[in-house]
């Protein structure tokens, strides 16, 4: 299924070369006044053809609301749907492939599922351009959240060996949310999106010597939320990083989710992960170096969330590869025809800080969410 969500119910619908993508948004309370300008803006980041880096496939994506928004422009508490129009096809790539699976794409389990009828045009349904419907649903989330003191921001941790550095989000005295405020403020100026420049340039030559040798290259998004009440989630199944893991891993090409200190917490002593306890300015005790990433047992401390995305080396490559033709069920070599992305970590970042807003939303309705400061 292509849903997600309790309180707020999130349903993505439409195809790679589908007339139109879009989504449903059911249980959105009543009341935000949408910006649309700040929509568009939020829009741009995850788009094609902003840059070597990415696809030359050419989508204004712009949101057309269908319903759910009253006269004013403001939520009416009824469902929200929103399509965004599908311009730059080219169905024509994918029928001359004819049967022949792409290496580490879904062709071969959608034609086990669904047999000749499946749409594997730009990959149907599992196409990255799915994305687009759930980045504008979670601007819409990101400024539902920032009228009650939450803030969203991701950036490129790691592309191709080139680390950037990572957000301060350890400690939370004074100085470190002066470190914090200062480093989201920076992403907003960046057209690449890494903290460091030159970390960032280094990651673009990366790519484009990958494409230069018809490969490609993947990469580790890194996400935070400050700002998160204490106290969302429950244990276990329905724990915060069960909900968040579930909602991340429907974005396509990420094969891994870890929270906080994440596999490194196996590679240390519980004297070095367990995490002291410290009196905050409101005098609320809060841990003090955050490796949980802002949960424990399932619920939110109240310390920044902080959570890393593992996006893997995009599937269509330009090199000749091996597979299978299923109409003879022989061998045969495939040459994926197409415009696809060198790397897909950077338009991620912007869906990583839409999944988490969509998630959150949804987790603080489940507990009643507090009114807009």
């Amino acid at each position: 299924m292509n849903t997600f969500g309790r309180a707020l119910g999130v349903t993505v619908f439409g195809q790679s070369h589908s007339r139109a993508i879009g989504c449903v948004l059911d249980g959105f309370p009543a009341g935000l006044a949408v910006d649309e300008e700040a929509l568009g803006a939020f829009m741009a980041r995850r788009a094609p053809g902003q840059g070597p880096w990415t696809t030359r496939r050419s989508e204004a994506d712009a949101v057309r609301f269908l319903c759910g928004l009253n006269a004013e422009g403001r939520t009416s508490g009824a469902p929200i749907a929103f399509v965004i129009e599908n311009t730059d096809t080219r169905r024509q790539d994918y029928t001359a492939m004819g049967k022949v699976p792409r290496p580490s794409h879904a062709d071969l389990v959608a034609w086990r599922r669904w047999g000749d009828d499946w749409d594997r045009s730009g990959g149907g349904q599992f196409s990255g351009r799915l994305t687009a419907p759930l980045a504008a649903a979670g601007a819409l989330c990101l400024q539902w959240l920032a009228e009650r003191g939450v803030r969203v921001a991701a950036h490129l941790a790691e592309v191709a060996g080139v680390k950037d550095a990572p957000f301060a989000a350890r400690m939370l005295d004074l100085e470190t949310k002066s470190q914090l405020e200062s480093q989201i403020a920076t992403l907003a100026t960046r057209d690449f999106p890494t903290l460091s420049a030159e970390a960032g340039a280094a990651m673009r030559d990366a790519i484009a010597k990958a494409a230069q040798e018809g490969d490609s290259v993947g990469g580790i998004v890194e996400a935070l939320a400050t700002g998160v009440p204490a106290d969302l989630g429950d244990p276990m199944a329905l724990g915060v990083e069960s909900q968040l893991s579930s909602a991340l891993f429907g974005i396509p090409a990420v094969k891994g989710v870890e929270f906080g200190a994440g596999f490194g917490a196996a590679r240390m002593r519980g004297s070095e992960h367990n995490d002291p306890y410290t009196l905050d300015a409101r005098m609320e005790a809060t841990p003090e170096k955050n490796d949980a990433g802002g949960i424990l047992g399932g619920i939110t401390t109240g310390a920044p969330l902080v959570v890393r995305l593992a996006v893997k080396p995009t599937a269509s490559i330009a090199m000749p590869q091996r597979s299978v033709d299923l109409e003879h069920m022989e061998e045969a070599e495939l040459r994926v025809r197409g415009r696809h992305d060198p790397c897909i970590a950077p338009r991620a970042v912007p869906v990583a800080e839409a999944v988490l807003a969509l998630t959150l939303m949804d987790l603080m309705l489940q507990r009643g969410a507090p009114s807009a400061r």
